[in-house]
């Protein structure tokens, strides 16, 4: 992986990894991809089903006009680039399947 900007929070220089808009167990294996650094990925992943990123969050767009996100996003763009968090699911997000 090289450095690169994180198509989510905009921060840079960051790794990124591939996230795939509609997860993969969702169809999305083929389909449109985003380059994110690991915490932003890590953050989505801890927010939503894999469901609920298929049908209303599969653009990069529609992902930060989500409540839930866009406050992550506003305060992780403070952060410094190399700053790498640790991610626990939210407690709403437990509890679904």
């Amino acid at each position: 992986m090289k450095p690169s900007i994180c198509e989510l929070c905009g921060r840079s220089p960051v790794e990124t990894t591939v996230h795939h808009l509609t997860p993969r167990e969702e169809g999305g294996s083929h389909g449109q991809t985003a380059d994110l650094c690991r915490t932003c990925h890590k953050q989505i992943h801890a927010l939503y089903t894999n469901k609920e990123l298929a049908v209303r969050l599969n653009t990069v767009e529609m992902l930060r006009q989500d409540e839930k996100i866009s406050k992550y996003i506003k305060w992780i763009r403070k952060q410094p680039a190399e700053t790498l968090l640790r991610v626990r699911k939210s407690n709403e997000r437990k509890h679904r399947r």
